[in-house]
């Protein structure tokens, strides 16, 4: 099955590689089109997920990730609509040059090939994905989570009507139905057909690619995310920008999981981003210094510091300067997102130059980590890894570089 699916995979990728931007555009709106049309038949499939999950017992975070309403499936057709807005990667040249030989170089951006695309429980990256690699020339192979199978199948369906309007190939866009582990594995191996592989996932997919694929791939690692609040921060801000981070969506990568705190600030200040934490039902894992203060809180372990939670839960550590913030945050993070809020640009400078993550925030919510608010239109993931790209990843990033050039008759001596 899965050779078959590789096999149109490619076809696809040949047709797509050299489709004009203006076709991919038509598809791009038909698409965003039939979601809107469809909508009633994506609800009511998505329904039948969530009966399921309930059933599963699956987690309110992860009911929230799987859980489609009428916003959300606007969103997904204005994404694509976004995208059209976005300049085509495929053909840019980034840079040309005539040598001292006559040759005229030109270093251009072109598509993957295939892309491959493992991912849990939400049904908005079927059609985010599904948008991306057609923009960028790329045909894609999609294998998500048996939780939002149904939702899937329905998003995939509205898709294919956009495609075949454009006339471009159905099989631009596959997804995989059989959600088993075995296939999983399968795809990671699948190097006659696909070209680049990204997980979407918890640090258990994560593990499994880097242990088993030996199809290249880029990393959307766990969002171990952390937020320091340096001694002069603004009170004022504090609280909103902490609460935002962690409470308005903590199931998603981009939510903070470890709350760092000057103890001068809460000399000054008193404890009320604790306190304003609980008041939003969020389960504190309590540094061991504030113990007495919050005697119902467990103390914050190491595995706790290590944890992305998904859920309104997150760990507390306390430290004396900003060295110590670094180091803490140096040493448990995941390389995604962090942030800083300080009254201070030097303090704010020396944050960001000193935390190696994909996105540094000074004075914002971690919650900004996002393509399509970075202005990319949408994002296929986001890269915890330092090759080929990092951060939020778009269009340019599903495309690599390579070189044309011209000459009139030269040979080499």
């Amino acid at each position: 099955m899965l050779k078959k699916i590789g096999t149109e995979a490619k076809k696809a990728s040949k047709i797509l590689s050299s489709v004009p931007e203006e076709q991919k555009n038509e598809a791009l709106q038909a698409m965003s089109g039939n979601i809107l049309k469809d909508m009633s038949y994506i609800l009511n499939e998505n329904k039948k997920d969530l009966i399921k999950g309930e059933e599963e017992g699956i987690t309110g975070a992860l009911t929230d990730r799987l859980t489609l309403n009428s916003d959300r499936v606007k969103s997904m057709a204005e994404s694509l609509i976004k995208l059209i807005k976005q300049e085509d990667p495929v053909g840019k040249i980034e840079k040309e040059w005539t040598g001292k030989n006559g040759l005229h170089y030109k270093k251009i951006r072109s598509p993957f090939g295939v892309i491959g695309i493992i991912y849990e429980a939400r049904p908005n990256v079927t059609s985010d994905v599904g948008g991306l690699c057609i923009k960028s020339g790329n045909a894609s192979i999609l294998r998500g989570s048996s939780y939002s199978l149904h939702s899937n199948i329905a998003v995939l369906n509205s898709l294919r009507e956009g495609l075949s309007s454009a006339g471009l190939p159905l099989t631009s866009i596959q997804l995989i139905e059989d959600t088993s582990r075995e296939t999983s594995l399968a795809l990671m191996k699948l190097t006659d057909y696909v070209d680049l592989l990204i997980p979407r996932g918890g640090k258990g997919l994560i593990q499994s690619m880097v242990e088993n694929a030996t199809v290249p791939y880029i990393l959307d690692g766990d969002g171990n995310v952390h937020l320091y609040i340096h001694e002069d921060a603004d009170r004022e801000k504090v609280n909103r920008i902490v609460i935002n981070s962690k409470v308005q969506r903590p199931g998603v990568c981009n939510a903070l999981e470890t709350l760092v705190i000057n103890s001068n600030y809460l000399k000054e200040n008193g404890n009320s981003v604790i306190d304003e934490l609980l008041k939003n039902n969020v389960e504190i894992f309590i540094d061991k210094s504030l113990s007495k203060e919050y005697p119902d809180c467990k103390i914050a372990s190491r595995e706790d510091y290590l944890t992305e939670f998904h859920d309104y839960k997150i760990a507390i550590k306390v430290v004396d300067n900003l060295e110590q913030a670094i180091d803490h945050i140096n040493t448990y993070s995941s390389g995604h997102t962090e942030s800083v809020l300080t009254t201070d640009l030097l303090v704010g400078e020396r944050f960001a130059s000193s935390i190696d993550s994909s996105v540094v925030f000074i004075n914002a919510s971690t919650r900004f980590t996002d393509g399509e608010v970075f202005g990319l239109g949408a994002e296929i993931g986001i890269s915890t890894q330092k090759l080929h790209v990092r951060g939020p990843m778009g269009l340019e990033a599903l495309t690599s570089e390579r070189y044309i050039v011209k000459g009139d008759g030269q040979i080499r001596e």
